[in-house]
């Protein structure tokens, strides 16, 4: 069975709090415990720059995200945790990437055209104030997910476009230099909550009404208290519709909870034991956590250690995946062959071709160095399947077709040791 790769991170740009926790972290920290899933966690210290000028801030940061991930339970051991500005293959691939995207996809990035757009209402220059790092954070983003070939990215569905402009990317470098990225998929996870604040608005550091996730007991017990809510008094019915309060104790409570409170709001709970009753179901979960991470917050010297074997776990990936795209594109050693001019002697390598035919499925084939079809594809219901399914024949050679005979197909007149030189042929151009 083909492992699949689940890939996330966050900007280390604050100190994370109850929606963090709730959107992000608990999720992620459940699914890295599933079998036949590879989990990336990173701490995305280059993106907090485009919008942080502030070292200290950043560092505190950095130290605050991975105390949090860690005392929630993420296992170093089982996972690949790192810190983004760890693994200098990122921005070179960042780079590679620039040089494979139109900068029209940029122009439609969200966060660029909200900033243009508010510019424009002033009446200023349209990119006033926009650093090149806010116009290419979609592409550092793709950066993150192409080097490790992550399957599965988890992602509000503000981000979406994100991921499709990393499918972008992968599909334009794929169509220029050979199948080497697989085009990653958005994770939307319905049911994962998204927390209102202090305010009712959604929950941001943007707005300053977060509640931070290990804030002290007595801390924790007087921002509760301080949600907004209406003017009814107890004894009158009130509506858990629209109410931030009865919204984040949902996030937190059991189903049976749930109604529980429902019913009291509607019997005219007091504002006052509505908000004790959250204070208590909220810290009976993050109690245990945080006697954990104030152990971490308080050992910088064990979560560095855990962050430099992450990025040296990450890295034995990165830096020969990296190796290959450079050959791929041509940054190659000057005694290798293809740089001897003679174009007599060159040899065309043997080439995956990804395409998508009418029936809506997704196809691939093979073809050697001189358009030869040597193997054929049936029809794949995603992209991904494809990708993962090339990746496999590339790493195992033509005995992973003995397992695949369903969804692969040798041409007329090709035996499995032309398909296995071919392979062969493919990983050692790689391997230069």
């Amino acid at each position: 069975m083909s492992i699949e790769r689940f890939l996330t991170g966050i900007t280390t740009s604050g100190t994370p709090h109850l929606g963090n926790y709730v959107g992000s972290i608990r999720p992620s920290v459940r699914h890295s415990q599933r079998s036949q899933v590879q989990s990336f966690y990173f701490l995305a210290d280059y993106h907090a720059l485009i919008k942080i000028d502030e070292p200290v801030r950043i560092q505190r940061s950095t130290l605050e995200i991975a105390a949090s991930w860690l005392a929630c339970g993420l296992d170093p051991e089982r996972v690949v945790f790192y810190r983004q500005s760890d693994i200098p293959e990122i921005p070179e691939l960042t780079w590679f990437l620039t040089c494979v995207l139109g900068k029209g996809v940029l122009n439609r990035a969200h966060a660029y055209k909200a900033a243009v757009d508010k510019n424009t209402a002033a009446g200023t220059d349209a990119d006033a104030d926009v650093s090149a790092g806010l116009f290419m954070y979609p592409v550092l983003m793709g950066a993150d997910i192409l080097m490790f070939n992550a399957h599965q990215v988890p992602v509000g569905r503000d981000q979406v476009q994100h991921i499709e402009m990393a499918r972008d990317m992968a599909h334009s470098f794929n169509h220029r230099y050979g199948v080497h990225f697989v085009a990653p998929e958005a994770a939307i996870e319905d049911n994962v909550a998204t927390l209102p604040g202090l305010d009712g608005r959604k929950m941001s550091k943007s707005y300053d009404n977060t509640i931070p996730l290990f804030a002290p007991r007595e801390q924790l017990q007087k921002l509760i208290a301080s949600i907004v809510t209406d003017s009814r008094a107890p004894g009158e019915p009130k509506d858990t519709e629209g109410s931030a309060l009865f919204q984040i104790y949902q996030a937190f409570a059991s189903a049976e909870e749930t109604a529980t409170l429902k019913q009291a709001f509607a019997d005219g709970i007091a504002w006052g034991e509505a908000k004790q009753l959250v204070f208590e179901r909220i810290d009976q979960e993050i109690a245990p956590m945080r006697t954990a991470y104030l152990a971490l917050i308080n050992d910088p010297g064990k979560i560095e250690a855990i962050l430099r074997a992450g990025a040296a776990k990450a890295r034995a990936i990165a830096t020969p995946f990296m190796a290959e795209l450079r050959h791929a594109v041509g940054l190659r050693d000057l005694r290798s062959k293809e740089a001897a001019g003679n174009k007599t002697t060159k040899v065309a390598l043997p080439v995956f071709k990804q395409y998508r035919e009418a029936d809506g499925q997704f196809y691939f084939k093979l073809q050697d160095g001189d358009g030869r079809l040597l193997l054929q594809s049936r029809g794949f219901a995603a992209p991904k399947v494809a990708g993962q399914t090339i990746a496999t024949l590339q790493t195992q050679g033509a005995s992973a077709l003995a397992g695949m005979t369903d969804q692969l197909e040798l041409a007329t007149g090709v035996s499995a040791s032309d398909l296995e030189n071919a392979l062969l042929t493919l990983r050692e151009a790689k391997a230069k």
